[in-house]
């Protein structure tokens, strides 16, 4: 079986080496999982106002979400938390009350940076929001990449064996993750 694994990439830059680590994760993963990216970009900044009417970019946006099996947030840290625009997101898919698109959809969380400690901060501040939107989380293996010059291509080349290794690895942990969560908490029929 394959899982349908949404990809949210918390730095909007075109540049960044989260979306390199993103583009290296869906270059690596097997036929267990089916990673895409679910665009957050394009989303206005959340506001309960919206809930009884939701805009066009707020519906595809939860629409996507809805589509997945699984999500896997790779973020930065941006001033010892995650990015804005990764938060908005989440606030977007949790609303409006009663309708939370995380609900029992297995997470992961990576990220990258070029200091030694990864994203770190970050991630904690990330699992407990996905906590509270009841989306259980891999724990195991945590996944802070320090990013070097070179580490990962454009493209999603991951150059150094060893780094390729551990994500290939964390792939595999993920995929095992998400089918024991999905066998306790089937999606329901249509």
């Amino acid at each position: 079986m394959s899982y349908q694994v949404g990809v949210f990439v918390g730095s909007l830059s075109k540049v960044s080496i989260n979306r390199r680590l993103a583009a290296a994760l869906m270059r690596m993963s097997g036929d267990g999982l089916e990673l895409r990216e679910v665009p957050i970009g394009n989303l206005p900044l959340y506001n309960h106002d919206y809930d009884a009417d939701y805009p066009p970019e707020g519906v595809r946006f939860k629409a996507a979400v809805a589509s997945v099996d699984a999500l896997i947030f790779v973020t930065p840290e941006y001033n010892r938390s995650v990015p804005g625009a990764l938060k908005n997101a989440i606030d977007w898919g949790s609303r409006p009350w009663g309708q939370n698109s995380f609900a029992l959809k297995p997470s992961a969380v990576i990220g990258t940076s070029p200091g030694k400690i990864g994203t770190a901060v970050a991630q904690q501040h990330l699992r407990s929001i996905l906590s509270f939107v009841n989306s259980p989380e891999l724990a195991q293996p945590e996944a802070y990449i320090q990013f070097t010059d070179g580490l990962i291509t454009e493209d999603g080349e991951v150059t150094d064996p060893d780094t390729a290794e551990f994500l290939a690895k964390w792939l595999r942990l993920y995929e095992e993750f998400v089918c024991k969560v999905i066998s306790v908490n089937p999606k329901p029929a249509t």
